[in-house]
């Protein structure tokens, strides 16, 4: 099992940047796959990167691709989402997932339900 815990959220200007961060406890961390979502008020949990066990692949939403970027220092047991050119549209809240489920296509990590631990979530707040 693994508790996340997620940091880094806060208020930005259109254009600016921040660097969320993922502490994971549980000495299996490496075997997980992890996730970022996020939340705005009144709308679904949607996907937005996706780190499976190495760096050989790293998956992203349509919406944050070549903005966002996801990695996972397993030393630290902590996974990142640097966020650049951020958009008022960003604003939401982030939530970080992990799982063990084996299964690591982008069609499996893209979907929330496939996650099993949470963090409590982050919020980001992007000014125009």
């Amino acid at each position: 099992q693994v508790q996340l815990v997620e940091s880094g959220g806060g208020l930005v200007q259109a254009g600016g940047s921040l660097k969320l961060s993922c502490a994971a406890s549980g000495r299996t961390f490496s075997d997980y796959a992890m996730g970022w979502f996020r939340q705005a008020p009144g709308k679904e949990r949607e996907f937005v990167a996706a780190y499976p066990l190495s760096a050989a692949v790293t998956y992203y939403a349509d919406s944050v691709k070549g903005r966002f970027t996801i990695s996972r220092d397993n030393a630290k047991i902590t996974v990142y989402l640097q966020m650049d050119s951020l958009k008022p549209e960003d604003t939401a809240v982030y939530y970080c997932a992990g799982t063990r489920r084996g299964v690591y296509t982008r069609a499996v990590l893209t979907k929330p339900e496939n996650y099993d631990y949470w963090g409590q979530g982050t919020q980001v707040t992007v000014s125009s």
